[in-house]
């Protein structure tokens, strides 16, 4: 495996006692772990049941002489966030110990609100701060058209006088130039940030833009595991800055986005155009569905100046509600 950063007379970790490391990449059942000094060590978890994620500050353990090359993760440390979907069939967790969430869509393909909505509910729920951008800029009226369409969000504020909600920001990732990559390294200084998105939205070409090098390391870690296969559905961490200040998570491509781990009452909390008006209603158990007195219905039927619930936002509040309801039971 590579080595990034190796202090001048540092030590390989001896076998017999547990070391730190993070987690920057998960292959299946296996990891990467990155020493503190920049030595990176293809790891496998104890037992039947990996456990470790990609930002996962972890206690492993080297191999006795003789028996291989690969460590044992020991301990997972406790994380500050995890941010994952879950539906009927399985969690998927995507990274640990996020600082932000960069939800990356585009103009083309056109993407789903519904897909948009379940990510930022997701990341409310975790306590993970969110930032969207729609990317190809360049393409004049598709890209109009869906910066409309994420009007909701570009204005959506907790109080009247409160600054918007959520960042939006448009990107022109192909053929970005230097005053452009420049932009994207002050959104994420000193930061961990995972790209979340669909397939054919940028991802690949923000991570080279940012990280020249990300596909050469890429290589090299399915080279050491000895096959390719698992290259596209992986979870990497890169570093953006020689100092490993800053990072950026790649995840793979989605099409679906559970939220079977979110309670229905919890809803409301986790959509803050809902939440806003939820406080006025008059039952404290309010489903925001068909209660008289209810502040989200009223701000639906009648409209609210300072903080409008766009009619889009409650069906997709109402589908939600009643499908967490459902897998309740």
């Amino acid at each position: 495996m590579a080595k990034h950063g190796r202090r001048p007379g540092a030590h390989a970790p001896g076998q017999g006692d547990t070391q730190s490391g993070l987690v920057v990449a998960s292959y299946g059942r296996h990891c990467v772990v990155e020493t503190p000094d920049g030595e990176r060590r293809i790891c496998h978890p104890r037992g039947k049941k990996s456990q470790a994620v990609v930002g996962d500050h972890v206690l492993w353990l080297a191999p006795p002489p003789g028996q291989g090359d690969e460590g044992t993760i020991e301990k997972v440390q406790e994380r500050r966030n995890v941010f994952y979907r879950q539906d009927d069939i399985r969690t998927k967790t995507f990274a640990a110990n996020l600082d932000q969430l960069l939800i990356l869509i585009a103009a083309e393909p056109v993407f789903s609100e519904v897909q948009l909505a379940r990510a930022l509910i997701a990341a409310e729920a975790a306590h993970i701060t969110p930032i969207i951008a729609l990317n190809k800029m360049d393409l004049g009226e598709p890209f109009l058209r869906a910066w409309e369409r994420l009007e909701p969000y570009r204005t959506m504020r907790d109080q009247a006088d409160d600054p918007p909600h959520y960042t939006v920001l448009p990107f022109a990732l192909e053929g970005a130039d230097e005053e452009d990559r420049d932009a994207i390294y002050g959104l994420l200084e000193g930061k961990t940030t995972l790209v979340l998105g669909p397939s054919g939205v940028g991802k690949s070409t923000l991570i080279n833009l940012l990280i020249p090098g990300a596909n050469v390391a890429t290589n090299e870690i399915s080279q050491a595991l000895n096959t390719g296969k698992h290259t596209t559905t992986s979870t990497t961490l890169y570093w953006v800055d020689e100092a490993r200040t800053m990072a950026l998570i790649d995840s793979p491509g989605f099409q679906e986005f559970g939220l079977y781990h979110i309670a229905p009452t919890q809803l409301a909390a986790c959509m803050p155009d809902i939440g806003a008006h939820a406080k006025d209603c008059k039952f404290y158990n309010c489903t925001h569905l068909h209660e008289p007195g209810c502040g989200v219905i009223d701000a639906v039927t009648n409209g609210s100046e300072t903080l409008p619930i766009s009619e889009n936002r409650y069906r997709i509040y109402r589908e939600l509600f009643d499908e967490l309801n459902l897998s309740a039971y």
